[in-house]
Order: structure tokens, then sequence, then C-alpha cells
């Protein structure tokens, strides 16, 4: 009997607000992908991430190797606006002074 060779999409989605998901769950692609670049085995990311499929992983590792180049400019993408996000609520909520007043606080104690 012939093997029917299939083509599977990759286990990811865009959510509702535009993220990368892994499969069902909540995961981010980026995650993932760190965890990746960081050295670990599909076995141990999905030790961190119990919740996606360890078949899931190994589509994610497998798709950014063949899309490293997309990925990455997306990663960085997120990346800059984690940073851009950051910068603002810092500069509309400072915490210096917070901070500040929660060290006198230890130091009294």
């Amino acid at each position: 009997m012939p093997l029917a060779l299939a083509a599977d999409p990759p286990p990811i989605r865009l959510d509702s607000a535009g993220a990368v998901r892994v499969g069902d769950t909540r995961v981010r692609l980026e995650s993932v992908v760190y965890r990746h670049r960081q050295g670990d085995t599909p076995e141990e990311i999905h030790e961190c991430f119990p919740t996606v499929a360890l078949s899931d992983i190994y589509g994610v590792v497998a798709y950014y190797l063949r899309h490293k180049g997309e990925i990455d400019a997306y990663i960085a993408e997120v990346d800059a606006e984690a940073d851009r996000l950051q910068v603002e609520i810092e500069a509309r909520y400072p915490t210096r002074d917070l901070r500040e007043k929660l060290r006198a606080l230890r130091d009294r104690s």
C-alpha cells in the first residue's frame, strides 16, 4: 500500500489581537522560538509549556527553520513594540518615587 503524503499546515494561528499562538494554546510563537534559540530541545520546551503538544513544538521548530528570516523579523517587531510600550508606560507612570518609598520602608524595618 503506498504511503499517502499530505502537507500539514504549521501548528500556529493568529489570535484576535494579532499575536501568533502555537496550536490551540495561548503560548506565543516567540516563546517557543526563544527557547529553541537558547538550545533547548523540543522535549525541554515541552517541559516549559506542557499545554503545547510535543508534535506542535516540533512543527514550530521545523517551520522556524524553514522561515527563519520571516520569523526573526516578526519577533524583532514584537520585541520593538514591547520596548516601546514599556517606555510609554514608564513615562506615564514613573516608579522612581515608589521605589524610594519602598526602600525607605524596608530600611525602617
